[in-house]
């Protein structure tokens, strides 16, 4: 029964697989033959499972993959030039290998080029090697990008604009709705809560100031402390060089800066045209009115980003103080002993004169001094001896401002100014020495009367009243100056001619020729400089206007040039061409006094501001030396005539200052100064010390005219 029963079961067991067997290969068979329009095929792997190979996919519009490209190659940016030992080009999106196309022969490439097909381009296919099929709706887009154009067909590129808020004035608001209650008037609840926090802190629940507590550490593995507190502070070290700092700003950095520092237009064109190197200033000064008003600064970055540099990369160099001795830095000057002769003494003192002594002068041969004073005299003395040969009254009311003599040997001329009043004198002098008159039998005294007098039979003889008075232009009504001859009690002393002008005369200049001679009236507006001839009794008027008052006087020695000094420009004139040569800027307050180089190519000036200025003439128009050596006003200043380098200032201190000035004629070497000697003598009188001063024309010898009314020559 058992055995039965086991054999039933085999046989069932037997069933039940051969039914699993046909189940599996119906299904099988079902799954080899793929139902009609399914997107894949069956087949068989290695192992002998079916292996399903899915088709491509064809994007439709509806897919959201519409937009991907044609299943080309996919080896992404591998060159091409990989592929060349290969007949394939790449691989598909399957895995599938991209033969390589076959290449026609010339004559097809010609055919081809004939023969245009449809969306032909004539470029291949880097990816594929096949030529490149465009579409038409490509190919117009690609013509619409060559011609600037929008690539969609219809496009406006400019829409009319729908103006949502016009330009019109609405008499309504947009809304209506008015204003809740609740944004006018406080909140009862913020009240509340505001109430409850200052109850509290009354009370001392709250402590708004309360100092902070110490915390401990919860975590006491940690350690927390300051690390430097017990550091101490350190010096820099010695190498250490602080940063510069920035100079303070100034004026034209103001937001409302004074009006001098505000630039013109001809100072903006300029400073716009000069490149950013060459300017002074990198930006503009500007007037804001207001700091309000003030905007940003546009460089501000630039600044900061360019002092950040300088102080990054810009080297610092620590200068060590020199030692050095003051007396090493001041010009090596030869000794005055080497520079001798000049004067160093008193030889004479002449006196005689009441009151102040203004002017005096040497005659040219150096045996007379004649010298000026406030008594109203005209005196000379004889040089080797300081005796007084000659002296006449010339004038009760004004001082004798000015006395010069002729230039040249041949005669004895003295001039001499008193007010508006200009005398030409003959002095009767006894004679020392030859002189040199053109004719040997005639004495000095009468050559020189014959001079004077030569000039009226030329004033007889001209045909017009009025030539005698030297205008330029048309005659006038009033004359400039009168010729005539003095009172007769003058006239027996040797005073022959009086010169009468406008104003008073202050400064008498003699031509080199002795024909000439210039005054100059500082009261006088255009008749402030008069030239004056000798030998035709004729007055000139060279400047019709003169821009500020005339000081002083000079013709070059050499040279038809004039030279005006006003009261803080010296001036000169070609009088040849009757123009201006060059306006000198000695930089002086008031100038009282100057006077021309042998040489005609320097000048000294002197000035009421206690500067004695050397200007160059070839160098510059601004002074090249500034000597301040005197505490009071300079009022005068000569230089030596007669061959050496001298010159001499004389002051309101009561002292003279003898210089030696070495001129030379090589215009790459300039004058060489040297102070040489400090003479005193002069009691100053009234705040006025020495006033004039003059040298002989052939000896180192000077003299000077004293406030305390004396006269005192002064030898080696």
């Amino acid at each position: 029964m058992v055995e039965a029963h086991g054999i039933r079961h085999t046989r069932r067991a037997a069933s039940q697989t051969s039914a699993i067997q046909e189940t599996l290969c119906s299904v099988a068979s079902s799954r080899s033959t793929p139902e009609p329009g399914a997107p894949f095929e069956v087949t068989e792997d290695a192992n002998g499972n079916p292996r399903y190979i899915y088709k491509d996919i064809d994007p439709v519009y509806d897919s959201d993959d519409s937009d991907a490209p044609n299943p080309g190659n996919t080896i992404g940016d591998i060159p091409l030039s990989f592929y060349d030992s290969y007949p394939h080009i790449g691989y598909d999106i399957n895995g599938r290998k991209i033969m390589r196309p076959a290449k026609g022969a010339a004559l097809d490439a010609l055919l081809d080029s004939i023969e245009v097909p449809k969306g032909w381009t004539g470029l291949t296919d880097p990816a594929t090697g096949k030529p490149l099929q465009l579409t038409e709706e490509e190919l117009d887009v690609l013509k619409r990008l060559t011609r600037n154009e929008a690539p969609e067909d219809g496009y406006d590129p400019y829409p009319d604009m729908v103006e949502y808020f016009s330009g019109k004035l609405e008499q309504m608001p947009l809304s209506a709705a008015p204003e809740p209650k609740r944004r006018f008037i406080p909140s009862k609840h913020e009240a509340k809560r505001v109430m409850k926090i200052v109850k509290a802190i009354r009370e001392g629940r709250i402590q708004p100031y309360r100092p902070p507590e110490d915390i401990e550490d919860e975590d006491f593995d940690v350690k927390r402390y300051d690390i430097w507190h017990d550091e101490t502070p350190r010096a820099d070290h010695v190498m250490n060089i602080p940063a510069p700092k920035l100079p303070p700003p100034g004026y034209e950095e103001s937001y409302h800066p004074p009006p001098e520092y505000i630039p013109d237009e001809a100072e903006l064109k300029a400073w716009l045209e000069q490149d950013e190197e060459d300017r002074e200033r990198d930006f503009l000064p500007r007037d804001h009115g207001a700091l309000r008003k003030t905007p940003g600064y546009e460089r501000f970055v630039k600044d900061r980003f360019e002092r950040s540099l300088d102080l990054y990369l810009a080297p610092r160099v620590r200068r060590s103080k020199l030692n050095i001795d003051p007396e090493s830095l001041l010009p090596k000057l030869p000794s005055p002993e080497e520079l001798r002769p000049f004067p160093s003494h008193v030889d004479a003192i002449l006196r005689g004169h009441q009151g102040r002594v203004r002017s005096l002068a040497f005659h040219p041969r150096g045996e007379y001094i004649a010298s000026g004073g406030d008594d109203g005299t005209v005196r000379v003395w004889y040089t080797p001896s300081g005796y007084q040969l000659w002296q006449a009254r010339i004038s009760d009311q004004d001082p004798v401002s000015a006395v010069q003599w002729r230039p040249g040997t041949d005669a004895l001329v003295l001039s001499c100014a008193a007010g508006e009043n200009v005398f030409l004198i003959a002095p009767k002098l006894p004679i020392f020495s030859p002189f040199s008159t053109l004719d040997d039998q005639v004495d000095p005294i009468t050559a020189s009367r014959d001079l004077l007098n030569a000039g009226w039979q030329a004033r007889s003889s001209s045909p017009t009243p009025n030539a005698s008075n030297g205008l330029t232009g048309a005659t006038t009504k009033e004359a400039t100056a009168t010729w005539a001859r003095p009172p007769l009690k003058l006239q027996a002393q040797g005073v022959l001619i009086q010169l009468t002008l406008k104003t008073a005369v202050k400064v008498i200049s003699w031509h080199r020729r002795g024909d000439y001679f210039a005054t100059v009236s500082p009261a006088g507006q255009s008749n402030s400089v008069a030239i004056h001839t000798l030998s035709k009794h004729m007055t000139q008027l060279p400047f019709r206007r003169l821009k500020g008052l005339a000081q002083s006087c000079q013709f070059h020695p050499t040279r038809p040039i004039f030279f005006v000094a006003t009261q803080r420009m010296i001036r000169s004139y070609d009088l040849s061409r009757q123009e201006l040569l060059k306006t000198l800027q000695p930089g002086a307050r008031w100038i009282s006094s100057f006077d021309v180089h042998p040489g005609g190519d320097n000048l000294i000036v002197g000035s009421y501001d206690k500067r004695l200025l050397w200007m160059d003439l070839d160098l510059s128009t601004r002074p090249y030396k500034t000597l301040r050596y005197h505490p009071r006003a300079i009022r005068a200043v000569r230089f030596h005539h007669g061959g050496y380098p001298l010159f001499a200032d004389a002051s309101d201190d009561g002292s003279l200052q003898i210089f030696h000035g070495k001129v030379v004629g090589d215009l790459m070497e300039n004058a060489s100064i040297v102070p040489l000697k400090v003479l005193r003598g002069h009691k100053v009188e009234g705040g006025l010390g020495v006033l004039d001063v003059d040298w002989h024309p052939q000896e180192p010898w000077c003299a000077s005219a004293g406030a305390d009314g004396t006269v005192r020559v002064w030898i080696p």
